[in-house]
């Protein structure tokens, strides 16, 4: 590889490692005649497909230069660091390179803003346009959509890109106002329309003319930084909730401010980012889509923040003791999707199985039911023993989140080990 690409390679891939909107799910493309790549095909990578599937993304960015100062930015345009830029051939010909050496599956191109957001926009949809229409590269693709780029540069990025993702950063305008002043939400829920339209009205064209291409068809996602200001949990899973009621709106992803700029004081002085904190939103985020919470039931006035204790379903039962126990073999679907320890599966599996017969704990267990946190919120068969009634639920979380001292040997001068119950 040419030296000066390869230096590029270098810098653009780690200055892109701090987008965590990657993921590379919701299409399915296989190979066409003539074309190559697909959506379809397996890989070492670090991003899944929305049924399991590992793919490999190269993850890189056109440009690091960026005329914004954004304080939680590694690239901001006050930093001392590395600068490098592709051009649109040298991107394209890496991309197909990597692909035909089985490196990868995919790209996901994101960019700083030179100049203005369109002169960017225009170089991003130019890499895709090449891709497809050029080199008949079928594999996913992923673009960053810039804000405040125009409408016709997005709907054209639609046209060839799987996905596209706008960052909306900062769940509060004033914060990010403060951290980022050249920005506002205004420029970045634009793009999000843009996308909303786009795809609506491809779905209406499509009716008539079914082989008309998709517009973006894994849809759209966004990020939000996490600890980098004072927002608490429900703010940020309100504007969660706020944007999934959005047309094509697939993921939120939240991700623990790392901090990059230590010497700006309007930023936090962590040590290390709240890791557990990105977890515990995910989590929510979860009930939120696929488990039927509403915000207010996982975080609220009294309870503004997420418990770091435990996960937000259990935290949800100790707080709510009076929906419990409950009666595996008569609960409704959404009831048991609400007991610790069932998960979407497992529900779906008691359901099922009560048809023929009346469930066990040892059913419960080959079912995948995790019985150490179930068995305080459940009756079967069995007489119910040790509930969260017969106890408290000071006890049960007492008792999950309590750490044990594993039983085997430790040797003499080793640190000795802790394993959760």
């Amino acid at each position: 590889m040419n030296p000066a690409i390869l230096s590029k390679l270098e810098i653009l891939a780690e200055s892109a490692k701090y987008d965590v909107s990657c993921a590379s799910s919701g299409v399915t493309r296989s190979r066409t005649a003539g074309g190559i790549g697909n959506t379809s095909g397996w890989g070492i990578c670090h991003s899944f497909t929305e049924d399991g599937r590992c793919v490999s993304l190269l993850k890189i960015m056109l440009t690091n230069h960026c005329i914004y100062d954004c304080a939680y930015c590694v690239n901001r345009r006050s930093n001392d660091v590395r600068r490098a830029a592709f051009t649109v051939d040298e991107l394209v010909d890496l991309t197909i390179g990597f692909y035909r050496r089985n490196y990868i599956e995919g790209l996901f191109l994101s960019s700083g803003v030179i100049n203005n957001p369109d002169y960017t926009m225009e170089r991003l949809v130019r890499v895709a346009r090449e891709l497809r229409l050029k080199h008949r590269f079928n594999g996913y693709i992923h673009l960053k959509s810039i804000p405040g780029a125009s409408e016709l540069l997005v709907q054209e990025a639609g046209m060839y890109a799987d996905r596209l993702s706008v960052n909306i950063e900062i769940a509060n305008e004033q914060n990010l106002k403060l951290l980022a002043p050249e920005k506002d939400h205004a420029s970045v829920f634009k793009p999000m329309e843009y996308i909303q339209q786009g795809m609506l009205e491809n779905q209406e064209l499509r009716k008539n003319a079914p082989k008309l291409r998709k517009f973006a068809p894994a849809g759209q996602s966004t990020q939000m930084i996490i600890g980098a200001t004072d927002e608490s949990d429900k703010t940020i899973l309100q504007t969660s909730d706020m944007l999934y009621t959005k047309p094509g709106m697939k993921r939120v992803y939240y991700s623990g401010y790392i901090p990059v700029n230590t010497s700006d004081q309007r930023l936090p002085a962590l040590k290390q980012p709240p890791l557990i904190r990105e977890n515990r939103l995910y989590q929510a985020d979860w009930l939120m889509r696929f488990y039927g919470f509403n915000v207010d039931e996982i975080v609220d006035d009294r309870y503004p923040n997420l418990d770091l204790e435990v996960d937000p379903k259990l935290s949800w039962a100790l707080r709510h003791p009076q929906h419990f126990p409950v009666d595996v073999n008569t609960a409704d679907y959404a009831m048991l999707l609400r007991i610790p320890g069932v998960g979407v599966k497992s529900a779906k599996t008691i359901l099922m199985a009560r048809r023929f017969s009346r469930l066990r704990s040892d059913d419960l267990k080959k079912i995948g039911v995790v019985m150490k946190k179930a068995k305080y919120f459940i009756t079967c068969l069995e007489l119910p023993f040790m509930t969260v009634h017969e106890t408290s639920p000071e006890y049960v979380r007492k008792v999950l989140t309590e750490k044990k001292v594993s039983r085997k040997t430790v040797p003499p001068g080793q640190l000795t080990l802790f394993f959760p119950e």
